[in-house]
């Protein structure tokens, strides 16, 4: 299992649009075998920093669904809502395997 930690750099003016972003891509990620655990918006304390947390079965499952999304309409439209808002700035990707007792 792998879990991938999205840091999202967002202009503070475009947090209604970067949420619907997130909420584009909570179906697409399921839609690939991933289970989306939510976007992160800010609340208190840095208004330009948001977070996603997904996991996939493996990281095989998650490279998949990236080579997949590059050619799925809904996946580009996402993409390109994105570009076309400006809503994010930047963003930095990592990955963690869960510890359980």
């Amino acid at each position: 299992m792998v879990t991938c930690y999205l840091r999202y750099v967002i202009d503070p003016n475009r947090l209604k649009e970067f949420e619907a972003y997130g909420k584009m891509w909570i179906p697409l990620v399921e839609k690939f075998g991933g289970t989306h655990h939510g976007y992160f918006l800010p609340s208190e304390g840095a208004n330009n920093i948001a977070l996603a947390l997904f996991t996939f079965p493996s990281l095989a499952e998650y490279e998949r669904y990236r080579q997949q999304s590059m050619n799925d309409a809904a996946c580009q439209a996402a993409f390109k809502y994105a570009e076309d808002t400006r809503c994010i700035l930047s963003y930095e990707r990592s990955f963690f395997r869960p510890v359980f007792d």
